[in-house]
């Protein structure tokens, strides 16, 4: 019998065992950034944006000048110009007068708001009646609105994103330094695997945990590094996984890990380092084995590709961000079951589901199974003390 833990359990253990690394430091291509971790504060030296700017195609008018005006009764200005884009706003704005700016453009000194075309009307010889008062700040974007001088722009530890290559690039910087990526190594185990690029013969299986893991953790922002397929042979697979502590930070042995005359896995990490847990009380996923050896995190992952997945989404993916020292956000959303789920396993149950239009359709399959990962968009959790779901329940989905 295992003797498992529940994943909360787990979640603890990964965090009183393991800190950030000092990882080296990069300087990357802004291009290249994505997904990187940022390794100190990034302090902003202007102002983004640089000037006022408009919000909307429209006139540039001093406020006041607008005030209790209306359609019956419009407030007659006279158009001073235009500020075309690209171009410095070198007049000044004076009472009765307007100018004509487009959405981004710079506006006139003594401007305070942005009367849309829409809410004038053109007379004609340079004049103009504005049917919609505005007040000051309206349709405007102030200088420093974005960021200030001094601001921190982005703090240290994050997990770079689209928007975030847009600040950056908003600031002017093209260098970026990041934290190197932690190695993670993955070791397939089994007699009957072949690689993917053979033909299976009777009993075999192609090699799946090896690319899926491979690509999961290149997600997680770590670099992922694989080994040759091995065995069923304590020897072996000590020999590989000596050799991938030398050279990774967290180490992935897919297969070997259920109790009995087959669980080398355990037997190489107690007896080279520390067994940390073999067993959590969760589905899939129970027979997985997380120790250390070296100091450095090694997780033995069931050989199921979906109890596999399941364990590396759950657990390497928080280790990987807290060695990084990353701070990442996780995004979950709200749903309506669309089937009632029966669960009465005495532990939690994972199981993905597709979203369509607020319904989480949950997708049935075995562990061993990989098809079912197909199109998912996440997860539920049923607790363990459940006995199901009934049709219709909202339920938290978790964004793989």
């Amino acid at each position: 019998m295992l003797n498992v833990k529940t994943p909360d359990a787990v979640t603890k253990i990964i965090k009183a065992q393991f800190k950030p690394i000092d990882f080296q430091v990069e300087s990357i291509p802004l291009n290249a950034a994505l997904g990187r971790v940022l390794h100190h504060d990034i302090i902003s030296e202007e102002d983004i944006p640089g000037f006022n700017r408009s919000m909307v195609d429209g006139y540039a008018v001093i406020a006041s000048d607008t005030f209790g005006c209306s359609e019956s009764i419009p407030a007659i200005l006279s158009v001073a110009g235009e500020i075309l884009m690209g171009e410095s706003a070198e007049s000044t704005l004076s009472q009765g007068t307007c100018m004509i700016v487009s959405t981004g453009g710079e506006i006139p000194d003594q401007a305070n708001a942005v009367v849309m075309f829409e809410h004038a009307e053109d007379y004609g010889k340079g004049m103009i009646g504005i049917q919609k008062s505005v007040a000051p700040g309206n349709n405007i974007i102030f200088k420093g609105d974005d960021v200030s001088v001094g601001d921190i722009a982005l703090s240290a530890g994050t997990k770079l994103t689209p928007h975030d290559i847009g600040i950056l690039s908003a600031l002017g910087i093209t260098i970026v330094d990041v934290i190197k990526k932690p190695v993670v190594g993955i070791i397939s185990t089994g007699d009957e695997l072949v690689p993917p690029t053979d033909t299976p013969g009777r009993g075999q299986v192609r090699d799946v945990n090896t690319p899926m893991l491979l690509a999961a953790v290149s997600s997680f922002g770590a670099e992922a590094k694989s080994f040759d397929l091995i065995e069923d042979d304590e020897k072996a697979i000590r020999k590989t996984v000596m050799s991938a502590v030398q050279i990774c930070d967290i180490v992935l042995i897919s297969g070997g890990s259920s109790a009995g005359v087959r669980d080398l896995t355990a037997r190489v990490i107690a007896s080279e380092g520390e067994l940390l847990l073999h067993g959590i009380a969760m589905k899939p996923g129970k027979p997985t084995i997380f120790g250390k050896i070296n100091g450095k995190p090694i997780f033995g992952l069931p050989g199921h590709p979906v109890a596999a997945y399941m364990v590396t989404e759950l657990f390497v993916r928080p280790l990987v961000e807290i060695l990084l020292g990353a701070k990442v956000k996780y995004y979950s959303t709200t749903a309506k079951l669309s089937e009632a789920l029966s669960s009465n396993h005495g532990r939690e149950e994972y199981i993905v589901v597709r979203l369509e239009e607020g319904t989480a359709h949950p997708v049935r399959g075995k562990s061993g199974l990989i098809a079912g990962l197909a199109g998912v968009d996440g997860y539920i959790c049923v607790p363990r003390d459940c006995e199901g779901l009934a049709k219709g329940v909202e339920v938290k989905v978790v964004y793989f």
